[in-house]
């Protein structure tokens, strides 16, 4: 055995987690080594956000971990150990300056994620943590139950700690092949089904395609299935040539496209009116009628939504655009009251992981300490960040939680 060969950590991937992990557990005075298959660091993370990085939010704890769902609780001991306020800390102390400029999502004041990934890389540099890049871990080498050595194609590297922190199967131009997964599995673990999220959709109904050039704000998208019914989310939708995306479609898409494998395609209901009912829009016709009895029924429905919209939805309710409310036939009318209401669009696929930005799914959270994010079954194995079956919607909770579970992995705990 090469002593140069042996490490107290060795950090399997190089995005938010892995690195942030390499860097607590070099402060702690670790010698660490840090495993990446690609010819360079954070890939993934230079992506982010469209490169302008959205490091964390403003949330407090119990409002991050409730936007996660069912399974946020357990990330209660690694924020505590490192919420967003600790986050903002650490990246000022490696000389990164942040801000909220909306008062919510947290950026590097460079708006670069360059930024963020040069001062990481110098501040791994300074600690002197070992990295080897295009070089891929193969398999874990375990002894009773204990974690001893990694193996790459090239080596043996030698350790009683080993972080996992390779990601999901989002965006597999970027690296992800899921490895982690299948090392874990081998090892014992159990992964879940996992399924692409944070991406756009597809949809049966053409009429889409004609409503490009405008983003729609608070929009409500409600899934129209009798058991999951209270699926929701709220936010800006831009319609696409093939069906919907923007950033309640990127949010929304984490409990559609688990759906979709099991039913073949999701009807959703769209409130595109700012939270309008058919009561409301009844009133908006009659004010704007009184206000001017020639109006067009096109002019009435354009003080709702935007011309291709509300054109296109008139053509769904065989409504002439020219005719006036009172030329309107009733049945007509009310079936437009209704769509403008709840607007019933049907999710028939996505792209894949290809268009996916994060993975739905990974490493089940029963099997894992959240107190140290270290293996219930393999002493000296840890994992962080995506791999686990832990994902949250846009503005900074996937990066944010990746650095706070990686910071904790960091720790070695027992």
């Amino acid at each position: 055995m090469k002593s140069k060969n042996i490490y107290d950590a060795i950090v399997i991937g190089s995005g938010a987690a892995g690195i942030i992990s390499a860097i607590i557990s070099a402060r702690e005075g670790k010698k660490v080594l840090l495993l990446e298959k690609l010819s360079q660091i954070a890939s993934k993370l230079k992506a982010t956000g469209g490169g302008r990085c959205n490091l964390t939010n403003t949330l407090s704890n119990e409002d991050f971990m409730a936007r996660f769902g069912k399974n946020g609780r357990f990330m209660q001991d690694a924020l505590a150990d490192f919420n967003h306020k600790d986050l903002i800390s650490f990246f000022k102390d490696i000389g990164v300056e942040t801000h909220a400029p909306d008062g919510f999502r947290v950026f590097p004041l460079s708006h670069s994620s360059l930024t963020i990934i040069k001062a990481l890389k110098d501040e791994m540099q300074r600690l002197g943590v070992k990295l080897i890049c295009d070089e891929k871990a193969q398999e874990f080498l375990i002894h009773d139950s204990q974690i001893t050595a990694v193996k790459t194609l090239k080596s043996t590297f030698y350790t009683s700690h080993v972080i996992l922190a390779t990601g999901g199967l989002g965006y597999p131009v970027l690296g992800a092949q899921g490895d982690g997964h299948s090392i874990a599995k081998d090892i014992g673990h159990t992964c879940t089904q996992l399924h692409p999220a944070m991406m756009p959709l597809k949809t049966k109904e053409t009429w889409v395609s004609e409503c490009r050039a405008d983003t729609i704000a608070k929009v409500e998208l409600r899934v129209d299935l009798k058991k999951h019914r209270k699926l929701k989310e709220k936010g800006d939708l831009i319609f696409t040539k093939t069906g919907i995306r923007g950033p309640v479609v990127l949010d929304f898409a984490r409990e559609v496209t688990p759906l979709l494998q099991k039913y073949g395609e999701v009807p959703l209901l769209l409130n595109l009116t700012k939270g309008m009912n058919e009561e409301d829009i009844i009133k908006h016709i009659k004010r704007e009628v009184s206000h001017n009895p020639h109006i067009t029924f096109l002019e009435i429905v354009k003080k709702l939504l935007p011309d291709a919209i509300s054109h296109e939805l008139c053509k769904l309710c065989d409504i002439n655009p020219s005719l006036t409310n009172k030329e309107v036939e009733g049945k007509n009318k009310a079936k437009l009251i209704q769509i403008l209401a709840w607007t019933p669009l049907t999710v028939t696929s996505h792209d894949g992981f290809k268009m996916a930005m994060m993975t739905r799914g990974g490493i089940k959270l029963t099997e894992i300490n959240p107190k140290t994010m270290q293996s219930k079954f393999i002493k000296g194995l840890y994992f962080c960040g995506e791999i686990m079956n832990l994902d949250g919607p846009c503005g900074g909770y996937n990066l944010q939680w990746s650095f706070a579970s990686g910071a904790l992995a960091g720790k070695l705990l027992d």
